[in-house]
Formats: C-alpha cells, structure tokens, sequence
C-alpha cells in the first residue's frame, strides 16, 4: 500500500493517509486501497474502531485535481466519480478522523464521512471548491448542512472560505478539539473506549444516530426503540445489565 499506512493495536486500527508529495490528496488509487484494507476489517470481530489520520501538518488537502482537470461531464458521468466514497462512508465499524492541519475540500468531506472529529488545535476545514469553478462532490453539501446548519454551510460553500477547530466544534463538525500534540492520542483513547463496547450495540447505535439525519423524530424514535427491544436479544445486553447488578465490569463480546 503505497499510499497509506496501517497499524493495528489489539481492537483499534490506525490508518494514516500518506501522500506527502500531494499533501495526502484523495486520489481513485488512495480510495481503492483504504476499501481494500477496511473492508476485511469491517467484517473482523476482533476490530472495534478505526481511526484515520493525515501527518502533523495536513489530514488531507482534497481531491487530486490532477486527475479531474481533464476530464469531461461524460466522463464523469461514466465513471460515476466519488461514488464509491460511500462505501467508506457505510462501513459499520465506528470511524474516528484524527486531523490535525488542513482538511479541505474532499479532506473535510471525508472527516465527516466519520464518526468522531476530533481536531488539534491547528486544524482547519473548508469547503473551498467553489474557487476551482465546480462544487463539492463527495457529499460536501449534504453532510455540511446537516452537521452546521444551512446559514453556515452557504457561508462555507459560497465564499470558500474556511473554519479554524475553534469555530468548526462551536459549529458541530468537531467533536473535540485538543492540543496538536495530543489529536491522535485522544483519538486513540476514544477508539480504545468505543471497541471496549459490545460491537452489536455500538453498530446499532450509530445507526440510530445516522438515521436522525435522514427522517422525522417520529419515525427516527420508532426506529430506536425497535432497534433498542432487539438488543435484548443478545448475550450483551444480560452481560451488561448483570455486571452492572453485580457491581463489576462487563465482559462484552459481540454477541
């Protein structure tokens, strides 16, 4: 794998886009190998989290233009270009985007594509394709509005301009901001937390959250609770109720 790095630590995997020479832009080779690794590893039971990374300076700084420029609206019709990204965005195991540096154009399209932001202190976010003549294409509209609200995402779209960690957590894209020093680390202790869980319940969970975004709270709550009555199904939920009776920590395993 050329273009990235991976790392595995007991139930947390580490996976830090690496394209210095292009300040990590997301190019159809890097995407084909972040599927290629992460999709044996969203169907691993032993796996609990992801979390994905840049360098110190840059998460990501977009799409490679390089091989767009060129291209023609048949062609990209064609190919269907960024369709695939969803299938980053539909893997089940929990996504942490540790950034640190710039995360722009598809950079902040693919930290939102996560379920965890947690920034540095230097981070920076944008949506700035807008300045290139087209508009953000891997979901930039839609998962922006949704996460910061239609006033701030037209602020961000149309003006290009962009979002110090500061303002991008006050907003509601960041989860946590952090010491640059300490963006990785605390996206690692996070990581640890989450895939110390029972994964049936921390996969039904964010699908519950998801689904908030995409229907009415009627039916969002109808959802919920259905998905809440089938946890107690599982081996889980009496492991996590009991231990909790008993005063001691559960033993989750996934089932």
């Amino acid at each position: 794998m050329n273009n990235l790095k991976l790392e595995r630590d007991g139930a947390v995997v580490t996976v830090r886009l690496h394209r210095p020479h292009v300040r990590n832009a997301l190019s159809a080779e890097l995407l084909a190998e972040l599927l290629a690794a992460l999709r044996p590893l969203d169907t691993d039971p032993e796996v609990g989290c992801v979390v994905v990374t840049g360098s110190e300076r840059c998460f990501a700084a977009g799409a490679d233009i390089r091989e767009m420029a060129a291209m023609t609206a048949v062609d990209m019709v064609a190919e269907d270009w960024f369709s695939a990204w969803e299938e980053f965005a539909d893997l089940r195991t929990p996504k942490i985007a540790a950034v640190n540096g710039t995360a722009l154009g598809g950079g902040c399209e693919l930290a939102m594509m996560c379920d965890l932001v947690i920034a540095g202190e230097s981070a920076v976010f944008g949506q700035p394709e807008i300045k290139l003549g087209v508009i953000p294409g891997i979901g930039g509209t839609q998962r922006l509005t949704r996460l910061i609200g239609r006033a701030k995402a037209m602020d961000l779209v149309l003006t290009g301009r962009t979002m110090d960690a500061r303002e991008a957590e006050s907003a509601g894209l960041v989860s946590r901001v952090v010491p640059d020093d300490r963006t990785l680390p605390e996206a690692l202790a996070a990581a640890r937390t989450i895939a110390s869980y029972g994964r049936t319940a921390v996969r039904a969970a964010r699908e519950c959250v998801d689904r908030s975004l995409e229907t009415g709270l009627r039916d969002g709550i109808r959802f919920e609770r259905r998905v809440f009555h089938a946890l107690f199904a599982t081996h889980d939920q009496k492991e996590g109720m009991t231990a909790f009776l008993e005063k001691r920590a559960p033993r989750f395993t996934g089932r």
